[in-house]
Formats: structure tokens, sequence, C-alpha cells
């Protein structure tokens, strides 16, 4: 029985401490609500009034026209998604044509070493080279 009394006194010892210490007071949210009624700024565009906030779902029914306002700002976001969309496959593209091109340019250059080293080992020195043999400008 005294494991269990030593246990609630060191509980009931850390739980005053923690209410008594100054970093309890500044972990607690202010109790003004001066700012949380009229917000300032940028905040004042993200939160609506409470009479606006209880009335905004059932401001319109699933088969309700939408406003102009609604309209605007769904197609903006559309236009936007495409705009990304476009963006990354323009992106891919101009990647796979540079590795294309790199590629093609690795693939002539091996064709053209080998082309030289079957000339080198097959030329006897004796004969010119043929018209197929020179190299074009």
């Amino acid at each position: 029985m005294s494991w269990t009394y030593a246990t609630l006194v060191a509980l009931l010892t850390v739980l005053l401490a923690l209410s008594l210490s100054p970093e309890a007071d500044s972990a607690a949210v202010p109790s003004s609500t001066g700012s949380a009624k009229d917000p300032q700024g940028p905040l004042k565009r993200i939160f609506m009034k409470e009479a606006d906030a209880s009335n905004f779902f059932r401001k319109r029914t699933r088969r309700g026209t939408k406003s102009q306002d609604e309209l605007n700002a769904e197609q903006r976001q559309v236009l936007a998604a495409d705009e990304r969309k476009r963006e990354f496959h323009e992106e891919k593209r101009n990647e796979f044509e540079r590795y294309a091109e790199e590629e093609h340019d690795e693939q002539d250059e091996r064709t053209r070493e080998s082309t030289e080293q079957w000339r080198e080992f097959h030329y006897d020195g004796m004969h010119p080279p043929h018209e197929y043999n020179r190299h074009t400008i």
C-alpha cells in the first residue's frame, strides 16, 4: 500500500509544480476574445462571420445554381491545374528529347569509330580509298 501512496504523492507534486511554473502560463491560450471576434489583415479573408458560417452549407442545394464567383473560382482552379499538368508534361518531353538526342549522338560516334577501325584493318595501302569510304562534310 505504501508504493501507491508514494506514487500518488509524486504525481500531485508534479502537477502542483507544473501548475505554478511560468511556462504553463505562456503555453496557455490567451483569454482575450477581441482578436477572435474581429480578425485583422489576411485573417479577415480566411474567417467569416458567425452568421455567414452557419448558413454557408445551407446557402444552396445540390441542384441549385452556383454563383458567378464560385464558377470563376472553380474555373481558375481548373486552369491552374491544367497549366501545372502542361508544364510537367512539357518538362518530361524536353527531358526525353535531350536523352534521345544524346543517345543518338553516342550511337553515331560508336558507328563512326567501328567504321574507321574496319577501314584501317582492311586497307592494304595499294588501292586508293573508294568513294563510299570518304568522309562527307
